[in-house]
């Protein structure tokens, strides 16, 4: 998930004009002074906060003590952290997706997924698969529509991992579909026409019957067996 930054701190460096003083910018090295403390704190800025936290933290990754910043930058990127100073996906507008490598175990974990969301799923690959013929078509694809609204009916705190169990449950979706195809018509091969009617035997539930948990990964034969 890409970063969004604002870099306009780096503006005055990169213009070599480090002696002038535009819209009362400062050196980051400067920022825990008594007057550019006191010029947060007249904007309303807590310095407290895990938002100011968050932002200067990632000031000080992507610059060092010599860039320069304003209290409107500093401002303008804490809107892009919730009060836990979690980034805040600017596509979704929801907080916790966003993986690190403080955070990599949570997502490579098995969570509970709405069944209203996995029905969504089932039925969107349904429909994709049988309009383009079993090949997975990105330009076209409605998967990151499923994706969001699940994010939105989950904790904050489980939303990576949520993602990568319906990840898994996709791939059992499509690998039965795949398998229903190829048994009823052994020559077929992506791109070729679907025998009208051989997925209606296919059901959610059926595929999920099949399915175990073990570890971070959910097995069965709609996913051990690979087309």
């Amino acid at each position: 998930m890409p970063r969004i930054i604002d870099y306009t701190y780096l503006l005055q460096s990169m213009l070599g004009t480090k002696s002038a003083n535009p819209l009362g910018s400062f050196q980051l090295s400067q920022i825990n002074s008594s007057s550019v403390q006191a010029q947060l704190k007249a904007a309303g800025i807590n310095t407290n906060s895990n938002q100011y936290k968050a932002v200067m933290k990632e000031m000080m990754k992507s610059g060092n003590g010599s860039m320069f910043t304003n209290v409107q930058a500093i401002k303008n990127l804490m809107k892009g952290y919730d009060q836990d100073g979690d980034y805040i996906c600017p596509i979704t507008g929801l907080a916790g997706l966003l993986l690190t490598e403080e955070n990599l175990a949570e997502k490579h974990r098995i969570t509970a997924i709405p069944e209203s969301s996995r029905e969504e799923m089932f039925q969107l690959t349904k429909r994709e698969f049988l309009r383009e013929n079993g090949v997975c078509n990105g330009d076209t694809t409605r998967r990151s529509d499923v994706y969001t609204s699940l994010y939105r009916k989950m904790p904050k705190k489980d939303r990576l991992a949520a993602g990568n169990t319906m990840q898994q449950y996709e791939s059992a979706y499509r690998q039965a579909f795949l398998q229903a195809v190829q048994k009823a018509d052994p020559g077929w091969e992506l791109g070729m026409p679907i025998k009208y009617g051989v997925l209606d035997g296919i059901t959610r539930e059926s595929v999920e019957a099949e399915l175990r948990q073990s570890g971070s990964m959910l097995t069965g034969s709609a996913v051990d067996r690979k087309a």
